[in-house]
């Protein structure tokens, strides 16, 4: 009796051994979950073409201005504040925002997928990697 308990025994290891293998093997590289969401702002870049038609406006609103020495500095300031305001104006037009996804999958691997508009992703969402794009499951 002893001997069939034994032979059972490793009978019954053998099998825990080898559905644990495959239940292993069959985990989904491609799955995960979301686990962040992301809207990254990039300051634009400019050109220089707001600087100098701010300028040029600014410069034409501070010469109606006064009068001699007085016109003279409301031109000048007028000026300098046009071509201010114009350049933070061309950088806020040129402004670009990004929505990232970030992915923990089943292997415990990170990723990011960058999106132009808001998704439908939400964190804690069921998702596959299906050709480098993002799916629900």
């Amino acid at each position: 009796m002893k001997r069939s308990q034994r032979i059972l025994a490793a009978t019954a290891t053998a099998l825990a051994t080898a559905f644990l293998a495959v239940d292993a093997s069959a985990a989904c590289k491609e799955c995960g979950t979301v686990v962040d969401l992301k809207k990254i702002e990039k300051e634009g870049q400019a050109s220089g073409g707001g600087a100098v038609i701010g300028g040029i406006a600014g410069g034409v609103l501070g010469h109606q201005i006064g009068s001699g020495r007085g016109n003279t500095a409301a031109t000048i300031a007028g000026a300098a504040g046009g071509a201010y305001a114009g350049h933070q104006i061309e950088k806020s037009r040129n402004k670009t925002v990004t929505y990232q996804v970030v992915v923990k999958t089943e292997d415990g691997r990170t990723h990011h997928f960058d999106y132009k508009e808001q998704t439908g992703f939400h964190v804690g969402d069921k998702v596959k990697i299906v050709d480098h794009k993002l799916t629900h499951r």
